[in-house]
Protein backbone atom coordinates (compact mmCIF):
# COMPACT_ATOMS: atom_id res chain seq x y z
CA UNK A 1 0.00 0.00 0.00
CA UNK A 2 1.76 3.29 -0.95
CA UNK A 3 2.40 5.76 1.81
CA UNK A 4 1.24 9.16 2.18
CA UNK A 5 2.89 11.57 -0.28
CA UNK A 6 5.20 13.30 1.79
CA UNK A 7 6.06 17.35 2.22
CA UNK A 8 7.28 19.13 -1.17
CA UNK A 9 6.21 16.50 -3.47
CA UNK A 10 5.57 17.60 -7.42
CA UNK A 11 3.66 15.29 -9.67
CA UNK A 12 3.45 16.57 -13.64
CA UNK A 13 0.61 15.55 -16.00
CA UNK A 14 1.07 15.59 -19.77
CA UNK A 15 -2.20 14.90 -21.62
CA UNK A 16 -1.39 14.59 -24.74
CA UNK A 17 -2.90 13.15 -28.28
CA UNK A 18 -1.31 9.99 -28.13
CA UNK A 19 0.09 9.46 -24.35
CA UNK A 20 -1.22 10.61 -21.29
CA UNK A 21 2.44 10.57 -19.06
CA UNK A 22 2.78 10.99 -15.16
CA UNK A 23 6.24 12.02 -13.40
CA UNK A 24 6.49 12.19 -9.54
CA UNK A 25 9.72 14.20 -8.32
CA UNK A 26 10.97 15.81 -5.07
CA UNK A 27 13.75 17.84 -4.66
CA UNK A 28 16.59 16.68 -3.34
CA UNK A 29 19.27 17.63 -0.10
CA UNK A 30 21.10 19.11 -2.80
CA UNK A 31 18.18 20.97 -4.21
CA UNK A 32 18.24 19.00 -7.20
CA UNK A 33 14.78 17.62 -8.53
CA UNK A 34 14.93 13.42 -8.06
CA UNK A 35 12.76 11.39 -10.37
CA UNK A 36 10.64 9.24 -8.10
CA UNK A 37 8.26 7.10 -10.22
CA UNK A 38 6.93 8.03 -13.82
CA UNK A 39 3.69 6.49 -15.70
CA UNK A 40 2.80 6.02 -19.20
CA UNK A 41 -0.58 5.16 -20.78
CA UNK A 42 -1.74 5.54 -24.54
CA UNK A 43 -4.10 8.39 -24.71
CA UNK A 44 -7.65 7.63 -26.64
CA UNK A 45 -9.82 10.63 -25.81
CA UNK A 46 -7.51 13.16 -27.01
CA UNK A 47 -7.59 14.76 -30.44
CA UNK A 48 -5.40 17.60 -31.60
CA UNK A 49 -4.72 18.34 -28.03
CA UNK A 50 -8.47 19.08 -27.00
CA UNK A 51 -10.16 16.57 -24.91
CA UNK A 52 -12.31 14.44 -26.92
CA UNK A 53 -13.57 11.85 -24.75
CA UNK A 54 -14.01 12.67 -21.14
CA UNK A 55 -14.36 8.70 -20.25
CA UNK A 56 -11.24 7.31 -21.80
CA UNK A 57 -9.04 10.13 -20.63
CA UNK A 58 -10.04 9.97 -17.10
CA UNK A 59 -9.26 6.32 -17.22
CA UNK A 60 -5.63 7.02 -19.04
CA UNK A 61 -5.06 9.72 -16.49
CA UNK A 62 -5.73 7.94 -13.78
CA UNK A 63 -3.68 4.60 -14.58
CA UNK A 64 -0.24 6.83 -15.73
CA UNK A 65 -1.15 8.32 -12.18
CA UNK A 66 -1.31 4.78 -9.88
CA UNK A 67 1.77 3.86 -12.55
CA UNK A 68 3.74 6.47 -11.44
CA UNK A 69 2.47 5.81 -7.60
CA UNK A 70 3.30 2.27 -7.32
CA UNK A 71 7.04 2.96 -8.58
CA UNK A 72 7.39 6.34 -6.42
CA UNK A 73 6.17 4.03 -3.25
CA UNK A 74 3.70 7.19 -2.60
CA UNK A 75 -0.25 8.39 -2.83
CA UNK A 76 -0.17 11.61 -4.26
CA UNK A 77 -3.09 13.81 -4.60
CA UNK A 78 -2.27 17.09 -6.49
CA UNK A 79 -1.10 17.52 -10.06
CA UNK A 80 0.06 20.10 -12.24
CA UNK A 81 -1.36 19.89 -15.83
CA UNK A 82 0.08 21.12 -19.63
CA UNK A 83 -2.11 22.47 -21.52
CA UNK A 84 -1.01 21.81 -24.96
CA UNK A 85 -4.46 22.58 -27.36
CA UNK A 86 -3.77 25.52 -29.84
CA UNK A 87 -5.31 28.96 -29.47
CA UNK A 88 -2.55 29.94 -27.12
CA UNK A 89 -1.67 33.87 -27.35
CA UNK A 90 1.43 35.34 -25.67
CA UNK A 91 2.12 38.65 -25.33
CA UNK A 92 4.47 40.80 -22.84
CA UNK A 93 2.87 44.05 -20.67
CA UNK A 94 4.53 46.99 -20.08
CA UNK A 95 3.82 49.26 -16.85
CA UNK A 96 5.86 52.22 -15.58
CA UNK A 97 5.25 54.66 -12.55
CA UNK A 98 7.22 57.55 -10.94
CA UNK A 99 8.44 57.03 -7.80
CA UNK A 100 10.32 60.30 -7.56
CA UNK A 101 13.69 59.52 -6.73
CA UNK A 102 13.66 57.74 -3.46
CA UNK A 103 14.61 53.74 -3.03
CA UNK A 104 12.14 51.47 -4.21
CA UNK A 105 10.22 49.45 -1.54
CA UNK A 106 8.12 46.58 -1.33
CA UNK A 107 4.82 48.67 -1.26
CA UNK A 108 6.03 50.19 -4.51
CA UNK A 109 6.57 46.71 -6.61
CA UNK A 110 2.93 45.08 -4.74
CA UNK A 111 1.02 48.33 -6.38
CA UNK A 112 2.64 48.39 -9.71
CA UNK A 113 1.67 44.62 -9.61
CA UNK A 114 -2.00 44.94 -8.45
CA UNK A 115 -2.74 47.97 -11.34
CA UNK A 116 -1.77 44.92 -13.37
CA UNK A 117 -4.43 42.32 -12.05
CA UNK A 118 -6.55 44.84 -11.25
CA UNK A 119 -6.98 45.63 -15.17
CA UNK A 120 -7.55 42.08 -16.46
CA UNK A 121 -11.41 42.03 -17.62
CA UNK A 122 -13.09 38.90 -16.89
CA UNK A 123 -14.55 38.22 -20.42
CA UNK A 124 -13.14 36.20 -23.14
CA UNK A 125 -9.90 34.51 -22.93
CA UNK A 126 -8.93 33.01 -19.93
CA UNK A 127 -5.25 33.45 -18.57
CA UNK A 128 -2.60 30.67 -17.85
CA UNK A 129 0.07 32.57 -17.05
CA UNK A 130 0.59 36.53 -15.53
CA UNK A 131 3.63 36.71 -14.44
CA UNK A 132 6.34 39.50 -13.83
CA UNK A 133 9.83 38.49 -15.40
CA UNK A 134 11.65 41.49 -14.66
CA UNK A 135 11.81 45.54 -13.79
CA UNK A 136 12.90 48.13 -15.04
CA UNK A 137 14.73 51.67 -13.48
CA UNK A 138 14.55 54.59 -15.26
CA UNK A 139 14.39 52.92 -18.22
CA UNK A 140 17.20 50.51 -17.60
CA UNK A 141 15.93 47.16 -18.27
CA UNK A 142 16.99 43.64 -17.06
CA UNK A 143 16.51 44.52 -13.64
CA UNK A 144 15.08 41.28 -11.83
CA UNK A 145 15.50 42.45 -8.14
CA UNK A 146 14.56 46.76 -8.03
CA UNK A 147 14.26 46.12 -4.14
CA UNK A 148 16.26 48.84 -2.03
CA UNK A 149 17.72 50.80 -4.89
CA UNK A 150 16.95 54.30 -5.81
CA UNK A 151 14.97 55.45 -9.22
CA UNK A 152 12.64 58.00 -10.65
CA UNK A 153 10.70 55.75 -12.62
CA UNK A 154 9.71 51.69 -11.48
CA UNK A 155 8.60 49.59 -14.74
CA UNK A 156 7.89 46.24 -14.97
CA UNK A 157 7.37 43.13 -17.93
CA UNK A 158 4.59 41.08 -17.33
CA UNK A 159 3.72 37.63 -19.78
CA UNK A 160 0.92 37.19 -20.21
CA UNK A 161 -0.42 33.42 -21.82
CA UNK A 162 -4.09 33.53 -22.35
CA UNK A 163 -5.99 30.69 -24.39
CA UNK A 164 -10.29 30.20 -24.70
CA UNK A 165 -11.74 29.19 -21.81
CA UNK A 166 -13.79 25.75 -22.55
CA UNK A 167 -10.56 23.62 -23.77
CA UNK A 168 -8.94 24.49 -20.38
CA UNK A 169 -12.33 23.75 -18.34
CA UNK A 170 -12.62 20.50 -20.11
CA UNK A 171 -9.01 19.84 -19.21
CA UNK A 172 -9.29 20.75 -15.27
CA UNK A 173 -12.85 18.98 -15.61
CA UNK A 174 -10.75 15.24 -17.08
CA UNK A 175 -8.08 15.61 -14.26
CA UNK A 176 -10.67 16.02 -11.25
CA UNK A 177 -12.70 13.30 -12.07
CA UNK A 178 -9.61 10.73 -11.90
CA UNK A 179 -9.68 12.09 -8.54
CA UNK A 180 -6.95 13.91 -8.67
CA UNK A 181 -6.63 18.29 -7.90
CA UNK A 182 -5.29 20.76 -9.69
CA UNK A 183 -2.36 22.57 -9.03
CA UNK A 184 -2.24 25.04 -11.52
CA UNK A 185 -3.00 23.96 -15.39
CA UNK A 186 0.53 25.53 -17.52
CA UNK A 187 1.05 26.15 -20.72
CA UNK A 188 3.16 23.43 -22.68
CA UNK A 189 5.37 25.62 -24.13
CA UNK A 190 5.96 27.55 -21.36
CA UNK A 191 6.70 24.28 -19.35
CA UNK A 192 9.19 22.89 -22.58
CA UNK A 193 11.37 25.67 -22.67
CA UNK A 194 11.72 25.06 -19.32
CA UNK A 195 13.53 21.91 -20.13
CA UNK A 196 15.30 21.85 -23.56
CA UNK A 197 16.24 25.47 -23.80
CA UNK A 198 19.40 27.02 -21.66
CA UNK A 199 18.43 30.40 -19.55
CA UNK A 200 21.40 32.23 -22.59
CA UNK A 201 19.47 30.64 -25.58
CA UNK A 202 16.12 32.24 -23.98
CA UNK A 203 18.22 35.49 -23.62
CA UNK A 204 19.93 35.54 -27.21
CA UNK A 205 16.72 34.46 -29.06
CA UNK A 206 15.28 31.32 -29.76
CA UNK A 207 12.47 29.51 -31.36
CA UNK A 208 11.42 25.85 -30.09
CA UNK A 209 9.48 23.64 -32.49
CA UNK A 210 7.42 21.24 -30.14
CA UNK A 211 5.98 18.26 -32.85
CA UNK A 212 3.36 16.63 -30.95
CA UNK A 213 1.27 13.74 -32.31
CA UNK A 214 -1.51 16.14 -33.26
CA UNK A 215 -0.44 19.43 -32.63
CA UNK A 216 2.91 21.87 -33.41
CA UNK A 217 3.51 24.30 -31.02
CA UNK A 218 6.06 26.81 -32.29
CA UNK A 219 7.45 29.45 -29.90
CA UNK A 220 9.70 32.25 -29.77
CA UNK A 221 11.84 33.01 -26.93
CA UNK A 222 13.79 36.88 -26.66
CA UNK A 223 15.12 38.40 -23.66
CA UNK A 224 14.40 35.31 -21.48
CA UNK A 225 10.83 35.51 -22.20
CA UNK A 226 8.27 33.74 -24.51
CA UNK A 227 7.22 36.32 -26.35
CA UNK A 228 5.48 34.60 -29.18
CA UNK A 229 2.85 31.63 -29.73
CA UNK A 230 1.31 29.39 -32.88
CA UNK A 231 0.03 26.28 -33.22
CA UNK A 232 -0.41 24.17 -36.01
CA UNK A 233 -3.26 21.21 -36.79
CA UNK A 234 -0.68 18.89 -37.49
CA UNK A 235 2.06 16.12 -36.19
CA UNK A 236 3.51 12.61 -35.86
CA UNK A 237 0.24 11.03 -36.21
CA UNK A 238 -0.37 12.95 -39.60
CA UNK A 239 2.66 11.33 -40.85
CA UNK A 240 1.50 7.73 -39.54
CA UNK A 241 -1.54 8.31 -41.28
CA UNK A 242 -0.50 8.88 -44.15
CA UNK A 243 2.37 5.54 -44.36
CA UNK A 244 -1.31 3.85 -43.00
CA UNK A 245 -3.19 5.26 -45.86
CA UNK A 246 -0.67 5.17 -48.89
CA UNK A 247 0.32 1.41 -48.36
CA UNK A 248 -2.72 0.02 -46.95
CA UNK A 249 -2.13 -1.02 -43.57
CA UNK A 250 -3.59 -0.41 -40.08
CA UNK A 251 -2.18 2.50 -38.06
CA UNK A 252 -0.41 0.27 -35.80
CA UNK A 253 1.58 -1.50 -37.96
CA UNK A 254 2.35 2.52 -39.69
CA UNK A 255 3.59 3.47 -36.48
CA UNK A 256 5.81 0.86 -36.14
CA UNK A 257 7.14 0.94 -39.98
CA UNK A 258 7.88 4.39 -39.25
CA UNK A 259 9.61 4.14 -36.31
CA UNK A 260 11.70 1.33 -37.43
CA UNK A 261 12.26 1.95 -40.96
CA UNK A 262 11.27 6.04 -41.47
CA UNK A 263 13.70 8.72 -41.82
CA UNK A 264 13.29 12.46 -42.76
CA UNK A 265 16.26 11.65 -45.38
CA UNK A 266 17.08 9.38 -48.13
CA UNK A 267 20.44 7.67 -49.46
CA UNK A 268 20.65 5.36 -52.89
CA UNK A 269 20.54 2.23 -50.73
CA UNK A 270 16.97 3.10 -49.62
CA UNK A 271 16.05 2.09 -52.95
CA UNK A 272 16.99 -1.92 -52.35
CA UNK A 273 15.88 -1.99 -48.61
CA UNK A 274 12.60 -3.63 -48.74
CA UNK A 275 9.85 -3.64 -46.15
CA UNK A 276 7.06 -5.90 -45.72
CA UNK A 277 3.95 -4.17 -45.09
CA UNK A 278 0.92 -6.35 -43.25
CA UNK A 279 -2.45 -6.26 -44.83
CA UNK A 280 -5.48 -3.97 -43.66
CA UNK A 281 -7.67 -6.97 -42.55
CA UNK A 282 -6.87 -9.95 -40.43
CA UNK A 283 -8.30 -12.29 -42.92
CA UNK A 284 -5.85 -15.37 -43.46
CA UNK A 285 -6.30 -15.03 -46.91
CA UNK A 286 -5.51 -11.57 -47.33
CA UNK A 287 -1.35 -11.03 -48.30
CA UNK A 288 0.64 -7.88 -47.11
CA UNK A 289 2.83 -6.28 -49.77
CA UNK A 290 6.29 -5.07 -49.95
CA UNK A 291 7.70 -1.72 -50.41
CA UNK A 292 11.16 -0.09 -50.26
CA UNK A 293 12.24 2.26 -47.64
CA UNK A 294 13.08 4.72 -50.54
CA UNK A 295 8.45 4.78 -50.46
CA UNK A 296 8.07 4.91 -47.46
CA UNK A 297 10.56 7.87 -46.95
CA UNK A 298 8.63 9.74 -49.85
CA UNK A 299 5.60 9.35 -48.04
CA UNK A 300 6.92 10.56 -45.38
CA UNK A 301 8.58 13.72 -46.69
CA UNK A 302 5.64 14.62 -48.03
CA UNK A 303 3.90 15.15 -44.76
CA UNK A 304 7.20 16.91 -43.33
CA UNK A 305 7.32 19.63 -46.82
CA UNK A 306 4.20 20.89 -45.80
CA UNK A 307 5.14 20.51 -42.24
CA UNK A 308 8.09 22.60 -42.42
CA UNK A 309 6.27 24.95 -44.55
CA UNK A 310 3.60 25.79 -42.08
CA UNK A 311 6.41 26.35 -39.28
CA UNK A 312 8.60 28.78 -41.37
CA UNK A 313 4.89 30.77 -42.43
CA UNK A 314 4.17 30.98 -38.53
CA UNK A 315 8.09 31.96 -37.86
CA UNK A 316 7.84 34.79 -40.17
CA UNK A 317 4.39 36.26 -38.60
CA UNK A 318 6.54 35.88 -34.92
CA UNK A 319 9.60 38.01 -36.41
CA UNK A 320 11.82 35.68 -36.17
CA UNK A 321 13.60 36.68 -39.32
CA UNK A 322 16.84 36.94 -38.24
CA UNK A 323 19.02 34.56 -38.86
CA UNK A 324 22.50 35.44 -37.28
CA UNK A 325 23.02 33.34 -34.14
CA UNK A 326 19.51 32.51 -33.56
CA UNK A 327 18.46 28.90 -33.76
CA UNK A 328 15.57 26.62 -33.56
CA UNK A 329 15.52 23.73 -31.34
CA UNK A 330 12.80 20.46 -32.43
CA UNK A 331 11.65 18.51 -29.50
CA UNK A 332 8.30 16.67 -29.07
CA UNK A 333 7.99 12.88 -29.77
CA UNK A 334 7.63 13.99 -33.87
CA UNK A 335 11.72 15.09 -33.67
CA UNK A 336 12.41 11.63 -32.56
CA UNK A 337 12.44 10.64 -35.95
CA UNK A 338 15.54 9.86 -37.60
CA UNK A 339 17.31 12.51 -39.23
CA UNK A 340 14.81 15.42 -38.62
CA UNK A 341 16.89 17.49 -37.22
CA UNK A 342 19.31 17.87 -40.51
CA UNK A 343 15.84 17.76 -42.71
CA UNK A 344 14.93 20.63 -40.90
CA UNK A 345 18.03 22.48 -40.90
CA UNK A 346 17.84 22.77 -44.29
CA UNK A 347 14.07 23.49 -45.07
CA UNK A 348 14.32 26.10 -42.61
CA UNK A 349 17.26 27.40 -43.48
CA UNK A 350 18.70 27.80 -39.95
CA UNK A 351 20.66 25.66 -37.34
CA UNK A 352 18.82 22.73 -35.98
CA UNK A 353 19.54 20.84 -32.78
CA UNK A 354 17.19 18.60 -30.78
CA UNK A 355 16.09 19.45 -27.18
CA UNK A 356 15.51 16.51 -24.74
CA UNK A 357 14.64 17.37 -21.10
CA UNK A 358 17.48 18.25 -18.90
CA UNK A 359 17.28 19.35 -15.44
CA UNK A 360 16.13 16.54 -13.73
CA UNK A 361 17.89 13.22 -11.77
CA UNK A 362 17.31 9.63 -12.06
CA UNK A 363 15.12 10.31 -15.09
CA UNK A 364 14.25 6.70 -17.02
CA UNK A 365 16.08 6.25 -20.00
CA UNK A 366 12.87 5.86 -21.89
CA UNK A 367 11.30 9.15 -21.04
CA UNK A 368 14.85 11.24 -21.49
CA UNK A 369 14.02 12.03 -25.21
CA UNK A 370 12.34 15.17 -26.93
CA UNK A 371 8.49 13.32 -26.31
CA UNK A 372 8.86 13.89 -22.71
CA UNK A 373 10.59 17.31 -23.00
CA UNK A 374 7.10 18.90 -21.90
CA UNK A 375 6.90 16.59 -19.13
CA UNK A 376 9.96 17.24 -17.37
CA UNK A 377 9.87 21.16 -18.48
CA UNK A 378 6.00 20.92 -15.92
CA UNK A 379 7.99 18.85 -13.10
CA UNK A 380 10.79 22.02 -13.54
CA UNK A 381 8.06 24.86 -13.65
CA UNK A 382 6.43 23.49 -10.37
CA UNK A 383 9.59 23.28 -8.63
CA UNK A 384 10.73 26.90 -9.75
CA UNK A 385 6.46 27.80 -8.55
CA UNK A 386 7.02 31.52 -10.07
CA UNK A 387 5.48 34.43 -8.76
CA UNK A 388 1.70 35.05 -11.07
CA UNK A 389 -0.43 38.06 -10.71
CA UNK A 390 -3.44 35.55 -10.17
CA UNK A 391 -1.93 34.75 -6.69
CA UNK A 392 -3.16 38.43 -5.31
CA UNK A 393 -6.46 37.41 -5.19
CA UNK A 394 -6.79 33.32 -5.72
CA UNK A 395 -10.53 33.27 -5.69
CA UNK A 396 -10.94 35.05 -8.62
CA UNK A 397 -10.72 33.32 -12.31
CA UNK A 398 -8.55 35.91 -14.44
CA UNK A 399 -9.40 36.15 -17.82
CA UNK A 400 -9.06 38.67 -21.00
CA UNK A 401 -10.44 39.76 -23.60
CA UNK A 402 -9.36 37.79 -27.24
CA UNK A 403 -7.86 41.15 -28.32
CA UNK A 404 -3.95 40.74 -26.39
CA UNK A 405 -3.77 44.95 -27.73
CA UNK A 406 -7.54 45.36 -25.89
CA UNK A 407 -4.96 44.04 -22.75
CA UNK A 408 -2.39 46.47 -23.08
CA UNK A 409 -4.97 49.52 -23.49
CA UNK A 410 -6.64 48.30 -19.97
CA UNK A 411 -3.38 47.71 -17.81
CA UNK A 412 -2.01 51.33 -19.06
CA UNK A 413 -5.48 52.61 -18.39
CA UNK A 414 -6.19 51.30 -15.00
CA UNK A 415 -2.01 52.18 -13.93
CA UNK A 416 -3.32 55.43 -14.95
CA UNK A 417 -6.04 55.89 -13.16
CA UNK A 418 -4.33 54.12 -9.88
CA UNK A 419 -1.26 56.43 -10.13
Amino acid sequence: MAKTAPEGLITALDIGSSKVSAVIAQRGDGGELVVLGTGQRESKGVKRGYIADMAATEVAVREAVEQAERIAGVAIEDVWVAFSAGGLVSDIVKLEVDLGGHRVEQGDIDDLLKAARNALDPAGRMVLHAQPTRYTLDGLTGVRKPLGLHADRLGVEIHVVATEGSPVRNLDLCVRSAHLDVKSIVAAPVATGLAVLSEEERELGVALVEIGAGVTNVSVYLNGVLTGLASIAMGAADVTDDIASAFGTRRAQAERMKCFHGSANMSPRDNHDMIDVAPMSNDEDAEGTRITKAQLIAVIRLRLDRLMQEVQRELTKLNFADPVGRQIVLTGGGAELKGIADYAQQALGRTVRLGRPRGLTALPEAHSGPAFATLAGLAMFAAADPVDLRAFEPTHQLVVRPSTGAVFKRLLAAFKSNY
